[in-house]
């Protein structure tokens, strides 16, 4: 259904990528090249160009993000009225209920999935974009210092699969959780006694555990991230010391790494969203093969 949108907001997405690369480029050659020749018309020429381009890299964003937001709740508007459809022939033939059910399914379940369909493709092309933009910027200016900054970054690439699959098999018990609480719910004659259900225990010590390893993860990557610009400052610096490069370089590398560390933790982010959501695909299609049944 969002076949040629997805396209349209990927080229957006690399549009805000390329934008936000030029930045790095100008900040280097500020410090190597304007502040030393001391021409303050120069300095305010590249000043005004330097505003010019983070206004139109939000003005970009800002229209991207809206195409994203009206990509999800078309998909979110679609989607339900199709499962809908669905339940309610299944209900006129055979009188079948789990209205609990559906509404977990119909409710959070598919806000989820359609977020996925309108962010994850063209946030996930705007952060490559950037990310090879960025470190293709590092390699032509200096390969050294980019070659063993980005060495800190392999680490995240092994970690995050390794403990995504763990992660699943906890969003999956989560969803059965809450399907089977939205149907004992609305299958309920009177309110137990203190409100207790069975089924909370099990969703209460579930989302713990997936938080701490969630939260186990983020610390990591956070780790991770943080040591590509302590290497920049500690190599680039000694470089600068025995006359390899210039001061310039370094600012432009740490900017750069800052811009980085954002896509990278946002692919590591799609990654573990694209995980989930394809749980929760597989699980609506087996609900939906059920109804059809």
């Amino acid at each position: 259904m969002t076949r040629w949108h997805q396209v349209w907001a990927c080229l957006l997405a690399v549009v805000v990528a390329v934008l936000n690369l030029a930045p790095i480029e100008l900040q280097r050659r500020i410090v190597n090249e304007v502040v030393e020749t001391q021409n303050v018309p120069l300095l305010l020429q590249f000043g005004m160009f330097y505003l010019g381009i983070i206004v139109l890299h939000q003005a970009v964003k800002f229209a991207l993000n809206t195409y994203q937001v009206w990509m999800t709740e078309s998909t979110n508007l679609y989607t339900r009225q199709h499962l809908l459809g669905l339940y309610g022939n299944a209900v006129d033939e055979d009188g079948n209920e789990n209205s609990g059910r559906v509404v977990s399914i119909i409710g959070t379940e598919v806000d989820k999935l359609g977020g996925f369909v309108g962010e994850g493709l063209s946030q996930s092309c705007a952060n490559v974009a950037l990310l090879l933009g960025v470190l293709g910027y590092m390699a032509v200016v200096e390969p050294s210092i980019a070659l063993f900054a980005v060495g800190f970054m392999v680490p995240q690439i092994i970690v995050t699969p390794f403990m995504q699959k763990y992660l699943n098999k906890l969003v999956e018990r989560h969803v059965g959780y809450m399907r089977t609480l939205g149907d004992e719910v609305s299958e309920l004659d009177a309110t137990p006694e203190g409100g207790d259900l069975p089924i909370l225990k099990k969703i209460f010590s579930n989302r713990l555990r997936f938080n701490m390893l969630k939260f186990v993860l983020k610390a990591v990557l956070n780790l991770l991230n943080s040591l590509g610009p302590l290497s920049v400052l500690l190599y680039g610096g000694y470089m600068v010391m025995m006359g390899e490069t210039q001061v310039g370089v370094i600012v432009a590398f740490i900017s750069g790494f800052d811009r980085i560390s954002g896509p990278v933790r946002e692919l590591v982010g799609f990654y573990r969203v694209y995980a989930q959501a394809s749980v929760q695909h597989t699980m609506i299609a087996k609900w939906m093969d059920k109804v059809r049944d």
